[in-house]
C-alpha cells in the first residue's frame, strides 16, 4: 500500500497466504517539523511517551528533538522488530541509528486477528489511517499490548551510546510522524505486514471463524447508535459555561492525608485541572470554532512550566519551589519560562531560553541584511550582532526562529531574554512589539 511517504521493499518467509510475513518498508526522509508538534494522533503520542519514559537522559532527548526538527533524519526503514535510519550530526557526520521493539509471538497474533475479525470496523479504520482506541482496548483485553510501553524501545546506535542517544531519539520522533499517517507501520514493527494481516483476516472471515455477536451487548458504540436512528431530539442541550473555573479545593478535613501526600500540591493540581477543563469547555461552546489541534506530549519539566504559566491564581510558594525543582531552572528560570510560554504560545517557544549557537559570519551577514531590508532606507534602527544568534535593537533584541523564517522580539526580564509577544513574519513587526512596550 503506497501512502506517499515511501514504498514497500521485500518480503520474508511465505506462510501459505501468498504473502510474506516479514515485509519491509522504506520511507523517504521525514520533512522538517517546524512550528508543529511531532505527533498529532493519540497513538503517535503514546509512541513518543514510550520513548521518553525509556530514555534516561533528558538532555539527549532534547538534542534528538532538535536534530529531527533540523531535518537530520534520512530515509527510514521499518521491518519486524527494528527501525533504521541514518541521522546526520550538526557537523554533517552520518550515523546509523537503530531502535528495536519486541515482536508479538504467533499466539499473540492469533488472538489479535480474532479481535480484528470480530469487528469489521477495526479493519476499515486501519485502512483509513486510524487506530480506534477500542481496537487497542479489545486487544489488551485479549492479552495483546499493541502499543509499546516503558522499556520496550531499545537503542542500538553506531555512535556507541548505551542509552537512547540523539540519533535514536530523532529516529523515534520521525517514526511518530509515520505512525500518524499509517498505523500499519506499528503492526509491521510488531511482526506482521499489512498485506499478510489483511489476507489472514479475509481468510478467517471466509472460513466462518468469526464468532457470532452476543445477543445482548453490554455497550453500544455511540457512532453506531447514532447511525441506526435519529436520536437528535433526545440529546440534552449544551451545558452553560460558568463564569469562571471552579474554586480551590479544600482539604481541611478531620482525616489527615496519607503519607507522602502534600495537600498544598494536591490543591494546586486540582485548580490546574479545573482551569484546563474550563478552557476546553469554552472552546467547545464557541460558535464556528476551528478544530482543536491535538495537545503535544510534554515532558515533566515542560508540564511544570505549563502549570506555572496557566495558573488562574498565584501559586503557593511551596508549589512554585517544587515546580522549579522539576524543571532544573530555579525560581527565576521558572518565572522566565512561564512568561515565555505565555508570550510565545506554549512549548515551542521554550527553546528561546536555551543557549543558542553563535551564527557563522555568513549567517550573521544574511540576518543583518534581512533586518535592514525590513525598514525603509533611513528609517530603521541599525541592528548589532549581540551573540547567541541575537541582534540588539532599541528596547531589546531580535532573534530568528530555528528556521530563520520568523522573528522573535526579546526583552530582558529577571536576567533572561523572554518574548515580548508571539513570533512575527518580519523583523520590523517584531521590533514594533518592543516599541509598544516602551510607550
Amino acid at each position: 500500500m503506497s501512502d506517499g511517504y515511501g514504498h514497500e521493499n521485500g518480503h520474508g518467509a511465505e506462510d501459505g497466504t501468498g504473502f510474506g510475513r516479514a515485509e519491509e518498508r522504506t520511507f523517504a526522509a521525514v520533512r522538517r517539523a517546524a512550528g508543529q508538534g511531532f505527533a498529532r494522533t493519540w497513538w503517535g503520542r503514546a509512541w513518543l511517551k514510550a520513548l521518553e519514559d525509556s530514555a534516561l537522559d533528558t538532555q539527549q532527548v532534547k538534542r534528538g528533538r532538535r536534530q529531527v526538527r533540523a531535518g537530520a533524519v534520512g530515509a527510514v526503514s521499518v521491518r519486524p522488530g527494528r527501525i533504521t535510519a541514518v541521522v546526520r550530526d550538526p557537523d554533517g557526520t552520518p550515523v546509523r541509528g537503530d531502535v528495536l521493539c519486541p515482536q508479538l509471538d504467533d499466539a499473540a497474533w492469533d488472538r489479535l486477528l480474532t479481535v480484528v475479525a470480530e469487528q469489521a470496523g477495526h479493519v476499515a479504520a486501519l485502512l483509513e489511517g486510524d487506530m480506534p482506541p477500542r481496537l487497542v482496548e479489545d486487544a489488551a483485553a485479549a492479552g495483546v499490548e499493541l502499543l509499546p510501553g516503558i522499556g520496550d524501545l531499545e537503542a542500538d546506535c553506531a555512535c556507541g551510546g548505551w542509552d537512547h542517544c540523539p540519533h535514536t531519539v530523532a529516529l523515534c520522533y520521525a517514526v511518530a510522524r509515520l505512525l500518524d499517517e499509517d498505523p500499519f507501520v506499528l503492526l509491521l514493527l510488531r511482526g506482521r505486514g499489512e498485506r499478510w494481516l489483511l489476507a489472514e483476516v479475509q481468510r478467517r472471515t471466509a472460513a466462518g471463524r468469526t464468532p457470532e455477536a452476543p445477543a445482548h451487548e453490554e455497550r453500544v458504540r455511540a457512532d453506531e447508535a447514532f447511525a441506526a436512528r435519529d436520536i437528535l431530539p433526545a440529546l440534552p442541550p449544551p451545558p452553560v459555561l460558568p463564569g469562571a473555573p471552579g474554586g480551590p479545593l479544600s482539604l481541611d478535613t478531620a482525616t489527615p492525608p496519607g503519607d507522602g501526600v502534600d495537600p498544598v500540591a494536591l490543591e494546586a493540581l486540582a485548580a490546574d485541572a479545573a482551569g484546563r477543563a474550563y478552557r476546553m469547555l469554552a472552546e467547545a461552546l464557541s460558535p464556528g470554532r476551528p478544530g482543536r489541534p491535538p495537545e503535544p506530549v510534554l515532558t515533566p519539566g515542560e508540564d511544570a512550566v505549563r502549570m506555572a504559566a496557566e495558573a488562574e491564581r498565584p501559586l503557593p510558594a511551596a508549589v512554585r519551589e517544587r515546580l522549579a525543582a522539576g524543571t532544573d531552572r530555579g525560581p527565576d528560570g521558572l518565572a522566565a519560562a512561564a512568561e515565555t510560554w505565555r508570550a510565545g504560545g506554549g512549548v515551542d517557544a521554550l527553546w528561546l531560553l536555551e543557549q543558542a549557537r553563535t551564527p557563522t559570519p555568513e549567517e550573521a551577514d544574511a540576518a543583518g541584511r534581512a533586518l535592514a531590508a525590513a525598514w525603509p532606507d533611513g528609517d530603521h534602527p541599525v541592528p548589532r550582532a549581540a551573540g547567541a544568534g541575537q541582534w540588539a535593537v532599541p528596547g531589546g533584541r531580535l532573534r530568528p526562529d530555528r528556521d530563520g523564517r520568523r522573528w522573535w522580539a526579546l526583552r530582558r526580564t529577571a536576567g533572561h531574554w523572554v518574548p515580548a509577544g508571539p513570533a512575527q513574519d518580519d523583523p520590523a513587526a517584531a521590533a514594533a512589539l518592543l516599541a509598544e512596550g516602551d510607550d
